[in-house]
């Protein structure tokens, strides 16, 4: 029974301080944009990656 002496102030603090932290980030815009992240994915523009093929016969012409 002593212990709801300790557990009821560490949980009403826990509460507290989760409430500031969403509080917080309700504040600086965590939650303003949901689905704009999940379409940034699907519409990447860059292009391939594949190197100069004439730059790659350059350097394997130097290495010999």
């Amino acid at each position: 029974m002593e212990i709801l002496y300790l557990l009821i102030p560490v949980s009403v603090v826990l509460v507290f301080a989760i409430a500031v932290a969403f509080w917080w980030s309700v504040r600086s815009g965590q939650f303003d944009d949901l689905e704009g992240p999940a379409f940034k994915i699907l519409m990447d523009d860059d292009g391939p990656n594949i190197p100069n093929s004439a730059s790659t016969r350059k350097d394997d012409s130097e290495k010999v």
